[in-house]
């Protein structure tokens, strides 16, 4: 008995070597996820390029370097070793050069690397570095953008370090106009440009002059910029009306590649973005809402014809967001994405009859991508037990092929479960879409505490997706059954489903939140309906403020970034067409929405223990927002915490402020619910 229970012991311990058993995610692991950036094709689809993010917990970093995989799938090969940064590649139309941007000289610039060998070289030499940049279908130039001094007539080098070196003692501003700054940055006088420069290197030509930004600074996409397929014409988005933080106007112009004369081409007063030319050169394909002032207003996908001059609205029927757009190579048809539920997925239309045809459900699909010749399609896939990697379908979305692993290691050693669904009548009968995600090794004998998460925009959705911020995984792996509810204002239900929360921030969502969690609770035995606490960021912080006023059912919330008062919000922000949008006006002549929908109106109710996150460079949600709630919660004697970051904005980008972020947020919420503290 002694030997064979030696040897049984010997068989676990090689099975464990060999088999090794999973754990829960950690906040080291979620950072040890490497990110694939942007990837590009060769031109005759032989190879991937794509950039790979990664992140040091110690050294409180990123790096990003430049990785070869075949599109067959393989080995990938590392291509660029340097400590700064690389990445954006793009392949020139021979396929004999990547080019690449890279901060290693100090500031961002164009390299490119022979593919048959050698080292990285030099292209440009902007004094203001680049922001992004594309190479011509002929092979001649680059176009790129940068921020510039509108005033400047050139990119010379010594105008900009004059310029610079005379403002760099004084810190403070002078500020004439609105939208002086923006997300986490302030905006001072400089304006982003799209410039022109031969592809070998020389001096570059402005296509964008005065006073506007090209790409637009918000409302845009992924790209606002294309060169024609014949290399001689570029179109780009821009917004020129008055006073842009009032204004979604951005619209789509074309101008010469040699420079010169501009032509608006989109006369709609909403937003008109990502222009795409088709491969044969007679139209450009591009995004579109329909109402101005409204950010959130669906996209339509539009087809310019070029001859005709005339646009064609391709979607009118279609009832989702459309997202990507990218052209099939015989243009014939256009594949784009768009959310649709839990997935972001992808669709094809045909230009002829306008038929839509769904190309593949599964997932969360972005960054789509094709080549010449070629029926397949390749993008980047995620779940929420899967970081995006590089997937391929063909144009019916059969042959699935997963092509990159690039997090196979870490994630080979992480127990995480699928989401469930679940669809429940709302207060009024409206059926409502929720999500539930269990922890790691769940025993359907127990019973397990709860947390409510509540999702941002408020026109956003809880999505099949692995996410770096809001993580379900990371709140599952500390024992906690995750629910999530698509509330009315969520895309991917329809236009009508999203206009739901406009002027109606506290009431519709609040009781489809509240619906999904007690039909949940009848649903899923396994949750503890006394041990629930309820987490949000921006609109979700918002929602948690006024929850916490009205009612006492949780046992702990944990607002970050939340609008507290809405009037002080107003005159704080920086999209002034969101608040005017949402709350019908300006306060100073609609005030009964701004005071109707506050939290401040009912903050004497609170009593639920609340952990409050901000960051002082949160230009969108002001970080005034989480002090007020603080102090509010502090006079009324309201157990509370304050968690305040001096270099974070709106989302926490850093990796230490993010572990510090998790410890804080995952204690506070073991505190009051598992402690059980009198």
């Amino acid at each position: 008995m002694r030997q064979i229970i030696l040897v049984l012991l010997v068989l676990l311990s090689i099975a464990q070597r060999v088999f090794p058993q999973k754990r829960a995610i950690t906040v080291e692991d979620l950072w040890a996820v490497q990110r694939i950036g942007t990837f590009t094709l060769s031109p005759d689809g032989q190879w991937i390029a794509y950039t790979s993010i990664r992140y040091d917990m110690e050294t409180n970093a990123s790096s990003s370097d430049i990785y070869l995989v075949s599109s067959m799938g393989g080995t990938a090969r590392q291509i660029t070793t340097h400590p700064a940064y690389d990445g954006s590649p793009s392949w020139s139309p021979d396929g004999t050069l990547l080019a690449f941007l890279s901060d290693r000289g100090g500031s961002q610039q164009i390299y490119a690397i022979p593919m048959d060998g050698g080292e990285a070289q030099q292209i440009s030499s902007i004094p203001t570095g680049m922001d992004d940049f594309i190479w011509s279908p002929d092979g001649r130039y680059f176009a790129f953008t940068t921020n510039v001094y509108p005033e400047l007539s050139s990119l010379d080098s010594s105008a900009y370090v004059n310029r610079q070196s005379m403002a760099m003692p004084i810190k403070a501003r002078t500020i004439d106009r609105l939208f002086y700054r923006h997300w986490n940055r302030w905006l001072d006088d400089r304006r982003s440009h799209l410039f022109v420069m031969p592809s070998t290197g020389g001096k570059p030509w402005d296509l964008t002059p005065g006073d506007f930004d090209t790409p637009p600074i918000a409302l845009g996409s992924h790209r606002d910029f294309a060169f024609s397929p014949d290399g001689r014409e570029i179109a780009f988005v821009r917004n020129t009306d008055a006073d842009i933080a009032l204004s979604t106007n951005n619209d789509i112009f074309i101008v010469p590649t040699s420079g010169g004369t501009i032509r608006r081409i989109t006369p709609n007063p909403a937003n008109d973005n990502q222009p795409v030319y088709s491969p044969d050169g007679k139209y450009i394909a591009y995004r579109a809402t329909r109402k101005p002032g409204f950010e959130s207003d669906q996209y339509d996908l539009m087809l310019y014809n070029r001859k005709t001059r005339t646009a064609l609205n391709l979607t009118s029927e279609f009832d989702l967001d459309v997202e990507e757009i990218v052209w099939a190579p015989s243009s014939d048809k256009i594949y784009y994405s768009a959310g649709d539920q839990k997935s972001v997925v992808i669709f094809s239309v045909e230009i002829k009859n306008g038929k839509i045809k769904v190309v593949t459900l599964d997932g969360c699909n972005r960054s789509l991508c094709t080549v010449p010749d070629d029926d397949i399609i390749y993008f980047k896939r995620s779940y929420i037990n899967l970081p995006e990697e590089i997937f391929c379908c063909n144009d019916k979305g059969e042959e699935t092929f997963q092509i990159t692993f690039v997090n196979q290691n870490v994630l080979s050693a992480l127990e995480m479960n699928t989401l469930e669904d679940f669809w429940f009548p709302s207060f009024d009968g409206r059926i409502v879409h929720g999500l539930l995600l269990k922890p790691p090794f769940f025993d359907p004998a127990k019973t397990y505490p709860a947390i409510l998460l509540i999702h941002g925009g408020p026109q956003g959705a809880w999505r099949d997706e692995f996410h770096y911020r809001w993580n379900a995984q990371m709140f599952a792996a500390r024992g906690y059954i995750v629910i999530m509810i698509n509330f009315r204002g969520s895309k991917g239900y329809g236009q009508e489903f999203c206009n739901a929360v406009s002027k109606n921030w506290g009431n519709t969502p609040y009781r489809d939140l509240t619906a999904g969690l007690d039909y949940a609770l009848k649903k899923f035995e396994c949750v503890q309906a006394e041990n629930i606490a309820v987490a949000g960021g921006s609109y979700g912080g918002f929602m948690v403020n006024w929850m916490a006023g009205h009612t006492d059912r949780f046992k702990c919330f944990v607002s970050h970034a939340g609008i507290f008062d809405p009037v002080s919000f107003y005159g704080a922000t920086e999209e002034l067409w969101f608040p005017e949008w949402e709350f019908e006006g300006t306060p100073y002549a609609n005030m009964k929405n701004y005071e109707r929908w506050s939290p401040v109106r009912y903050v004497k109710s609170v009593k639920t223990p609340t952990l409050v996150i901000h960051g002082e460079k949160d230009f969108r949600v002001p970080v005034g927002q989480g002090l007020q709630m603080f102090t509010a919660l502090q006079r009324l004697g309201v157990p509370s915490r304050l968690l305040y970051f001096p270099d974070e904005g709106h989302f926490i980008t850093k990796p230490q402020n993010a572990r510090l972020w998790w410890e804080t947020v995952l204690d506070w919420i073991d505190h009051w619910i598992q402690e059980s503290p009198e």
